[in-house]
């Protein structure tokens, strides 16, 4: 017999607010991992937990490809170091000397790569919502992404998104339908340090902007 929903509002009361911040303000954008594997049910469970963002015209745009081979993950590292050199060159002086510095990616540590696309071709939803801002289909997959960030922070995963890379060669590689388009690639597990402040705050690349500096009235 399946259970029937309790359609009662939730009572998210002032300890879960509370916790909901704290959650925000400690995901971090994690560069540094543990080699611990991290059990396949836990990321099969919050695949599906993301699988519940909101998407435009309820399409749920986003694929995840699990990247477990060795050859891919080396094809993936590969484009990385491609990319990296040839965005090191452009920057100049102590910027560059900053940048060569950073740690932008986890690939050899993480005991979790996936790959995270929009299905551009996907007919649910029928189109709707996209007809004047089409770019919100791939929105939608970020809000996947968010989803996932958090509820992996939540069971004490870190998540690194790695956007140094060759879009092309990935979906080349990972053997992806041409319909797909490749959103984020992420490493997933758990984090060897734990940080209140982003790296690149804490490394001096960019202080965080106050939100009076975002917020705008007309």
């Amino acid at each position: 017999m399946t259970e029937t929903p309790d359609p009662s509002p939730r009572p998210f009361d002032a300890a879960f607010r509370q916790s909901l911040r704290d959650l925000v303000l400690w995901r971090r954008d994690v560069r540094r991992f543990r080699r611990d594997p991290v059990d396949p049910a836990l990321i099969h469970s919050l695949l599906e937990l993301a699988s519940h963002a909101p998407s435009v015209g309820h399409c749920q745009p986003w694929r995840f490809v699990l990247v477990e081979s060795a050859e891919c993950r080396e094809a993936v590292r590969s484009s990385f170091v491609r990319a990296n050199a040839n965005a090191l060159e452009t920057y100049d002086g102590e910027q560059r000397a900053r940048y060569a510095r950073l740690k932008l990616e986890g690939l050899e540590d993480a005991p979790v790569h996936l790959a995270v696309f929009a299905d551009e071709a996907t007919e649910a939803g029928s189109g709707l919502g996209r007809q004047t801002m089409p770019q919100t289909l791939r929105y939608s997959v970020v809000a996947a992404i968010q989803t996932l960030w958090l509820a992996a922070r939540a069971e004490g995963l870190g998540l690194g998104w790695i956007s140094i890379l060759e879009p092309e060669t990935l979906c080349r590689v990972l053997e992806v339908p041409e319909s797909w388009t490749l959103i984020a690639y992420l490493c997933i597990g758990r984090p060897v340090e734990e940080h209140l402040d982003p790296e690149l705050e804490r490394y001096n690349w960019q202080e965080r902007l106050s939100a009076q500096r975002l917020i705008f009235k007309r």
